[in-house]
């Protein structure tokens, strides 16, 4: 266990599972919550459907979080909902936490949710309208982070299960970002308070899910909402909720989530950010995009006068499907793959393993 000393399965909301997150489960959830979370309608979207916040404790520390940005990034929202629960407990931990003011916003971008995209109804990607801010929803959070004057900020993602840690064959379960708040890419007051946090964070995750923490590119864009917020000199971390193996469905990763928020929020009502250390952050390894969903290798063309042997990367293309997410196979390389990893691995040139790649539902995309 981690040294929150938390049993993450105490608090985990079983009513909502799987990737297909939506408002309509976020409404129902915060109709039972008690008096002591003020619930509000701080926005709509393109489609008239309600953004909703909740705001908990009454603490010096002010923390703005938001998910769903992205409709399809779930699991960072469903991880909220455990948070929440956790706060309507009788555990030990709320006398530190109570030291922070929460603002929770579940899903910022919920006409994305419905329809499972990205972007929202205007077909907009709101981590790139910070500057702008030509959409309601971006001019929503902005208008909740003007009003709620954050001390920190936490801006929650999901990532694709191509990403690894560094050049290892270890997926990027979940991965950081300090953004920049320049083109040079400095280290002002605030970004290394976003790094010291993040080296906290790490800390525990590493006793969970040892070599799956990676750290997100860096690059500057004063259009992402995370560097717009750091150009404000606002500590913001940008979290993305990964692959674990086997879980397509992202609810182990669920879990880290939940311990490296409650790490955070943690770290921050006991003032204990300063106490580490920004270089530790450089520690962690980038991220690469190393990895396929399957990696079939040493696969013989049809046509056996060519002896060219080759390999076939295969990735999952998530897809909405009678309020489920189905992961469709798509071919998405064919050639010398090595380096690269697969999540599922088989290698044609062994038997054993060629007879069980022919039982798979992609075989015959493969073989053609």
């Amino acid at each position: 266990m981690p040294n929150t000393s938390i049993d993450y399965q105490a608090f985990k909301e079983n009513a909502i599972q799987g990737r297909y997150v939506t408002n309509a489960q976020v409404l129902s959830f915060l109709e039972k919550l008690p008096a002591d979370f003020i619930r509000e309608t701080i926005g709509y979207s393109v489609e008239g459907r309600p953004i909703e916040s909740v705001t908990w404790g009454k603490g010096k520390t002010k923390v703005l979080s938001w998910s769903q940005m992205h409709g399809n990034e779930s699991t960072t929202t469903k991880a909220l909902f455990d948070i929440i629960n956790l706060l309507q407990s009788q555990s030990a931990i709320l006398n530190v936490l109570r030291q922070c003011t929460l603002k929770i916003i579940f899903i910022l971008n919920p006409d994305g949710a419905e329809v499972y995209t990205r972007v929202n109804a205007n077909s907009i990607d709101l981590n790139r309208d910070a500057q702008k801010r030509s959409q309601p929803e971006s001019k929503t959070l902005r208008k909740t982070y003007d009003e709620f004057k954050p001390d920190f900020c936490l801006n929650l993602h999901g990532q694709r299960t191509i990403f690894n840690v560094g050049f290892t064959s270890r997926p990027a379960t979940v991965s950081f970002l300090a953004p920049a708040h320049n083109v040079e890419r400095n280290i002002s007051p605030s970004r290394e308070l976003s790094m010291k946090l993040i080296v906290a964070i790490n800390q525990v995750l590493q006793e969970l899910i040892p070599g799956q923490v990676g750290r997100y590119d860096d690059a500057f864009n004063e259009n992402c909402v995370g560097d717009a917020f750091q150009m404000l000199n606002t500590p913001t971390v940008l979290f993305e909720a990964g692959h674990y193996p086997g879980d397509y469905h992202r609810e182990r990763t669920r879990e880290f989530i939940f311990y490296a928020l409650l790490t955070a929020f943690k770290t921050l009502a006991l003032g204990e950010v300063s106490n580490f250390s920004s270089k530790d952050y450089f520690a962690i390894p980038e991220n690469n995009k190393l990895f396929f969903d399957v990696l079939i290798k040493n696969v013989q063309a049809v046509d056996k006068s060519i002896e060219k042997v080759r390999d076939i990367g295969i990735l999952f293309v998530e897809t909405l499907c009678n309020d489920h997410i189905d992961f469709v196979p798509k071919v998405a390389e064919i050639g010398n793959l090595k380096g690269f990893h697969g999540h599922k691995t088989y290698d044609c040139m062994i038997d054993e393993e060629l007879n069980e790649l022919k039982k798979q539902p992609y075989w015959d995309s493969v073989k053609g």
